[in-house]
């Protein structure tokens, strides 16, 4: 309507009468920063770009394939360790990965997926398609904390790029537990921090593999004494590593074998040495002779076939992160973010690599010390392989124990923060105020309805206070400021269930 009426007639004048509604964020959008074989997409680098992909289809696209990693196969270097080992023409043979073959990223999103993954982000520090030497094939790919952290050559980390992007809720980095120990004060206290200047989003973090005759304890403390104290609750660890079936046999050739390895010398089968002494004797095979030459070696060597299974169990181990990234999406949209991400199997896997017993596991989930809970993996009879635990690292918070009470938190903090952005600069008066308390109570009326919220009644969930004398002081509106506080109950899960049994004596 003209704001001045000097022209006879009828005018038509709309008011808004319902509130701005807040709207809750996406909570399972997890960010993969890692190595990928490629990064492009119409001819443009994705290289240091924060990517959002809806399936693992978009990602082969535009991300590519996994890392065709190399193996050695040779008799242990120290058997005292009691490594895990193989018969190979009588002689026990134990498989290594090479220098600078390892590569987490593809295969862990591969986890995201089978486990309930969705959309998600994809943050790729550099390509290991690059890498490939004269005959094609992967040289090798180093994994440097520089990449991610940011180094004199390159200050802008890969967090900094995380800053501009609000979407992602998880920040999970797969690749840089190659590192072992050196990824936990390198980059885990940077992804803790970073999580907690942004204030929406939670790192998943992996213990290191645990080697031969090593014990859990010292692997647990090494973590614990690495991670610090800073921004605890906005991390979650998980132990041990999954023996899963995402490799499959199909995607294993005599290309994964180091070329020290002599096929010839070392399969028993007079048909397949046959077979690798004409193979040798093309000086330049093309890929078509080469796939011949692997479906020969599995049709007359069982031992060839042994030795591809062994390299893909030690592919399938693989760490929990990816694998739990897909659980918080699964929980998430099947029961809501407030539900514990506990108590779930995990899907492609077999069983965790280490098998943790009740008493081991008291020490990992409270930490008498610190607080730096450790959620365990762990097979059970008849059921399969559970996520059986559900704390942050700030374990002793009554605040922030729980990983849902963290994720709820956030949640609620990132919707009311987004839907209030509307009332920047409208006055600051009762109408705006009455308004904003309505929005906000909605709100959490919906939540608590959800069963997000504890409570009988909305009024014992939570509690929504602004106002002049309220939140508010005189100086504080003449300063443009306006105070909103707002208290919730977010539910608990039941982590210890005690039901007490006592006899009764005879009534009759």
């Amino acid at each position: 309507m003209p704001t001045t009426l000097m022209t006879p007639g009828v005018y038509v004048e709309e008011k808004n009468a319902f509130p701005s509604s807040a709207v809750a964020v996406e909570t399972a959008v997890p960010v993969f920063i890692g190595y990928t074989e490629k990064a492009e997409w119409n001819g443009k680098s994705l290289v240091r770009k924060p990517t959002r992909i809806a399936s693992f289809a978009e990602y082969v696209e535009n991300f590519g394939g996994g890392f065709n990693p190399k193996f050695t196969i040779a008799p242990p270097a120290d058997p005292a360790s009691k490594p895990e080992t193989f018969s190979l023409n009588g002689t026990q043979m134990e498989v290594k990965i090479n220098a600078n073959n390892t590569a987490y990223l593809f295969n862990s999103i591969r986890l995201f997926y089978a486990n309930g993954g969705s959309n998600c982000y994809i943050l790729s520090v550099g390509t290991y398609g690059a890498s490939a030497n004269a005959e094609g094939a992967n040289s090798g790919i180093e994994i440097k904390a520089q990449d991610f952290i940011g180094s004199t050559d390159n200050p802008v980390s890969a967090f900094d790029l995380l800053e501009k992007e609000y979407e992602p809720t998880i920040v999970v980095i797969p690749d840089i537990i190659a590192l072992g120990k050196d990824a936990y004060v390198s980059v885990y206290t940077k992804v803790l921090e970073h999580c907690g200047k942004v204030q929406s989003r939670i790192g998943i973090f992996d213990l290191r593999k645990q080697g031969p005759g090593e014990k859990t304890e010292d692997l647990v403390g090494e973590f614990r004494d690495a991670i610090g104290v800073n921004f605890l609750s906005y991390g979650a660890a998980y132990y041990p590593w999954l023996k899963t079936t995402i490799v499959s046999s199909d995607e294993l050739n005599f290309e994964n074998l180091d070329d020290s390895f002599d096929l010839e010398a070392s399969l028993p089968e007079n048909d397949a040495k046959e077979v690798v002494k004409k193979f040798k004797a093309n000086k330049t095979p093309d890929d078509n002779t080469k796939k011949n030459y692997h479906q020969s070696l599995k049709a007359s060597s069982p031992t060839y076939l042994n030795i591809l299974e062994e390299i893909r169990s030690k592919l399938n181990e693989l760490p929990p992160s990816g694998a739990m990234a897909g659980t918080y999406t699964m929980v998430d949209n099947t029961r809501g973010v407030w539900k514990a991400p506990a108590n779930v199997s995990v899907n492609m896997v077999n069983a965790p690599s280490i098998n943790i017993t009740n008493e081991q596991q008291q020490s990992l989930n409270v930490d008498v010390m610190a607080g730096k809970s450790i959620n365990v993996i762990r097979p059970f009879p008849g059921i399969g392989t559970l996520v059986w635990g559900g704390r942050t690292l700030e374990g002793n918070s009554q605040d922030w124990r729980y990983i849902n009470v963290r994720r709820t938190a956030i949640m609620i903090e990132q919707s009311l923060k987004l839907s209030a952005r509307a009332y920047v600069f409208e006055p600051n008066d009762a109408g705006t105020w009455i308004t904003v308390k309505s929005m906000i109570t909605n709100f959490l009326t919906n939540l608590w309805k959800q069963g997000a919220l504890a409570g009988a009644v909305p009024e014992q969930a939570f509690n929504v206070q602004i106002g002049l004398g309220v939140t508010m002081t005189p100086n504080d509106i003449l300063d443009g400021i306006m105070k909103i506080t707002v208290q919730v109950a977010i539910v608990h899960p039941a982590e210890f269930i005690v039901i007490t049994f006592q006899q009764l004596q005879q009534q009759s």
